[in-house]
């Protein structure tokens, strides 16, 4: 890193600090060291009753299927539904830049809510239940996906789909012949990548009563059946670490 450079991240860094500080002082928020010292014993001692109770996990194992099922059916539905926004917001490929702008805008504008206040409101239409949960996955996915598929759209290789045209292919044929194979395996990367995201959020979706190991997460935790609460961590841990073993592997055979 040239000293120009280094000059302008120490520079960057500082005003990054001074920023946090004055949000943090006209917040009005105060540290306090001492109440956080008083809580770390409770904190070590929760941990310590967090003993996993072994006649919950079978249970536990079987609540998180729903929650896999949740993200998996979620994923599938952003993944699907995102594909032809992506074209849309794509610059590429759209004939009139302002379809790429309202692409791009309706992306963001499906970004922008966070999956619980999507999982509320699917909880509050369809009631308590796995199809809220998935119906929330995949309407957040579909924001996130489709922007990351334009993304990939315009970075494909302008080549084939030029010779196609100048050998008088259709624009149908361009897409099939020239576009498709070179997005597809990133696409499917992507939306792999997407799920590990959707497995995680699919746990913290069952609080809110979609369904999945979050709800018998909620109601140890409101109970304090701390050995349950154990149970589920532990089952939460193992899928999650083998989803994203699993997910890490399938990407590098595909991209």
């Amino acid at each position: 890193m040239s000293g120009l450079a280094r000059s302008a991240a120490r520079r960057a860094a500082v005003a990054a600090v001074i920023i946090v500080l004055c949000v943090w002082a006209a917040q009005g928020i105060r540290l306090d060291i001492q109440r956080i010292g008083r809580g770390l014993p409770a904190i070590v001692n929760i941990f310590a009753l967090m003993v996993p109770d072994r006649q919950w996990l079978w249970p536990a194992i079987e609540a998180m299927g729903e929650t896999l099922a949740i993200a998996l059916i979620g994923t599938t539905i952003g993944a699907l539904a995102a594909v032809p926004v992506a074209f849309l917001a794509a610059r590429n490929v759209v004939v009139y830049r302002a379809a790429a702008a309202v692409g791009r805008q309706v992306s963001n504008a499906i970004r922008a809510f966070p999956e619980l206040v999507l999982g509320v409101f699917f909880v509050a239409s369809y009631g308590p239940g796995a199809a809220a949960g998935a119906l929330a996955i995949g309407v957040h996915s579909i924001g996130m996906l489709a922007r990351l598929y334009a993304d990939i759209i315009e970075n494909v290789d302008p080549g084939p789909a030029e010779a196609l045209l100048a050998a008088g292919a259709t624009r149908l044929q361009v897409f099939r012949f020239a576009i498709l194979p070179q997005v597809l395996p990133e696409f499917i990367a992507t939306a792999l990548y997407r799920f590990e995201i959707n497995l995680r959020s699919a746990n913290v979706l069952g609080l809110v009563g979609a369904g999945g190991i979050g709800v018998v997460l909620l109601q140890a935790l409101t109970l304090r059946r701390w050995g349950v609460v154990g149970a589920c961590l532990l089952v939460i841990i193992a899928a999650v670490s083998a989803v994203d073993y699993g997910s890490a592997w399938l990407r590098r055979r595909l991209v």
